[in-house]
């Protein structure tokens, strides 16, 4: 690594990085960064995280993407991210631009700004992001001397809402396109070529690129969209993801960043496979990432080594949406276990499911009488299970949880959501029900003196938020009214359970939840509300202790938009959807046969048992093509 003049590059002075939380935030220099000679390249990319640092540094897909573009002679990729409130305040005040961690240089002067799209919330910090750096916030004010704005991500799964904001958009895996996308800025550039001629030839000709400003949307008078069309012959009328097939040949980062301060996922991450096959009916991830594909064993070995050895890190991550569902896990595990026993890194194994193969393995690698085990049924009742298609029986929920107690284990975190569609008193009053279940088991499975202390079960209830590309699309939403009542419902039943002193209860926050469903299922006209928001003082909404509720409402208000037709109102199987003109793999009429289906009570076999033709087949590969002959 090439250690840059920390003397003379520094964007901010000593007196500020003395005044504000955390100045290794905005210092750079990071361990396995990378600077490059800015004279030597053609394009710089700034990528931004629109969180604060310590969130940033912890997302792998920006680690990967780093490092494919820095690959890259022609490119150089530095990062950016929010600003904290604090340095937010100096920057307007001394009127300090927004500046790249790597060469401390104002974001305003690179060819590109690329932000990742992880959380609705986050929505408001994208507009700081931009008010930071001198990029007027709506694409149609930008001129030629500004960067191209791109973002992408699982919230670009549905990009209306923030679609006046970016220039273009990235549906999908970014190491399939962003090659042909650069190219054709560099040749653009080269024979004079504006902005928006650009941004043209990157809609007809790069595959899952979406330009907003080349679509048209009409509305119906009861405000549901009437069409969405292409504006310009050669725009694909639908654009479908990018996904790669070959997981194994495509760059990882072996030297991933190392921070100076302690971040939120301060270890290495092995990404070991991507998508699920267990088809969840709430969960997006689990549909916009079909198909299930996995990472050879072989390589996985190769990067472990690889990251610990150029990281110094004492703690590596198996990183999927299912981990128990990867075929070589145990084998991984074995030889993790022989490699990272020599260099002292403890191994996390996040998203695994409570069964006795599952339990053997953490058995492995935590020390129970440190750890607790975490699962989640989502729901307190088998109808409600079957109803999102969890896959998970009482049975085997009480019987993972006693073979966890058998184990060690006395320490149980469970997760549930509250709002779910169809839900009922009596779902609800089961979530208290089951908890006291499992706080008994342990008193009838280990004998006392081998019990690790009194059980603890930590009980948490988050708000159910209809996601795009899920069967739950059409499903209407609780309000922040109904959602505490069915909280409060929660916590009384909790209190009126045998071993209630053994559970405690927590839930997120009601208006939060709310706002995300607006944000997640909005269309373009939201995007007056959000700027309204930011304007009104929104910043960090994620953050609860800097959530305004009460300005956000404001901003409804003031742009004459009702809350309550993005969140409760029921959709109609005929009506457009604001991201139904993206094509995520899955088909529509997929997902509307498992909404029927979740309001049939049905369940429907995950992927490795029994193919439902969802539609992820057409990419020719992965757990599709497991069984001999291919998909069903």
């Amino acid at each position: 690594m090439q250690l840059p003049d920390f003397e003379n590059r520094l964007a901010l002075s000593d007196d500020i990085l003395m005044s504000v939380e955390k100045p290794a935030r905005y210092i750079g220099g990071e361990i396995n960064a990378v600077i490059k000679d800015k004279r030597s390249v053609a394009v710089r990319f700034a990528m931004c995280f629109p969180d604060v640092y310590e969130i940033g540094m912890s997302h792998l897909g920006i680690q990967i993407l780093y490092d494919m573009f820095n690959r890259y002679e022609d490119v150089w990729c530095e990062r950016v991210y929010s600003p904290w409130v604090d340095l937010d305040r100096i920057m307007r005040e001394r009127k300090i631009p927004l500046f790249a961690l790597e060469s401390q240089e104002p974001v305003r002067n690179f060819d590109f700004l690329g932000i990742t799209l992880q959380y609705e919330m986050c929505y408001t910090n994208i507009l700081q992001v931009l008010d930071l750096s001198g990029i007027p916030l709506l694409a149609a004010d930008r001129g030629e001397d500004v960067p191209i704005v791109i973002g992408g991500g699982p919230c670009a799964y549905n990009p209306e809402p923030i679609a006046p904001f970016f220039d273009l958009f990235y549906i999908g895996e970014g190491e399939t396109a962003y090659r042909q996308l650069l190219d054709f800025y560099k040749e653009n550039r080269a024979a004079g070529g504006g902005r928006q001629a650009f941004l043209l030839r990157a809609a007809r000709e790069v595959p899952g690129i979406y330009v907003p400003s080349l679509y048209a949307v009409a509305y119906h008078a009861d405000g549901t969209i009437a069409s969405f069309v292409p504006t310009q012959e050669g725009v694909p009328a639908v654009i479908r993801k990018e996904v790669v097939m070959d997981l194994d040949h495509v760059p990882y980062p072996a030297k991933p960043l190392v921070p100076y301060i302690k971040v939120t996922q301060d270890r290495v991450v092995l990404e070991i496979q991507r998508g699920c096959i267990r088809g969840c009916r709430f969960c997006q991830a689990g549909q916009i990432y079909r198909p299930v594909r996995e990472k050879s064993l072989e390589s996985l070995k190769e990067y472990a080594i690889a990251m610990l050895e150029q990281t110094g890190q004492e703690e590596i991550s198996l990183n999927s949406l299912s981990s128990s569902d990867y075929s070589r896990l145990e084998e991984l595990v074995d030889f993790l276990m022989e490699t990272c026993r020599e260099k002292k890194v403890n191994i996390s194994l996040p998203s695994l499911r409570i069964d006795a193969f599952s339990l053997d393995v953490m058995g492995k690698v935590q020390d129970v009488k440190k750890s607790s085990l975490t699962f989640a049924p989502e729901a307190g009742s088998q109808r409600l299970r079957n109803v999102i298609n969890k896959g998970l029986t009482e049975e085997d929920i009480l019987h993972g949880a006693a073979l966890a107690f058998e184990g060690g284990w006395s320490r149980v975190k469970l997760y549930f959501m509250l709002g779910l569609p169809t839900e009922t008193e009596e779902d609800i009053r089961g979530i208290a029900a089951l908890c006291n279940k499992i706080a008994a088991l342990y008193y009838e499975t280990v004998p006392k003196e081998k019990r690790n202390g009194p059980v603890q079960i930590v009980a948490s209830t988050s708000f159910f938020i209809p996601k795009p590309f899920t069967p739950f699309q059409w499903a209407g939403m609780c309000t922040k009214e109904e959602f505490l009542e069915k909280a409060a419902l929660t916590k009384q039943s909790v209190r009126e359970q045998l071993n209630q002193k053994r559970i405690k209860y927590n839930w997120h926050e009601a208006d939060v939840s709310v706002l995300e469903g607006v944000l997640a299922r909005g269309d373009r006209r939201v995007a007056d509300v959000i700027l309204a928001a930011y304007q009104k003082g929104c910043l960090y909404d994620a953050w609860g202790e800097r959530f305004q509720y009460g300005l956000w409402l404001e901003a409804f208000a003031q742009c004459g938009l009702d809350l309550g037709f993005y969140t409760t109102r029921e959709r109609q199987k005929d009506e457009i959807l604001p991201w139904d003109f993206l094509d995520c793999g899955v088909k529509k009429e997929f997902l509307w046969r498992e909404w029927e289906r979740a309001q049939r009570e049905e369940t429907t076999p995950n992927c490795r048992v029994e193919c439902q033709g969802c539609g992820a087949a057409r990419f020719g590969g992965g757990v599709c093509f497991e069984r001999k002959g291919g998909p069903v």
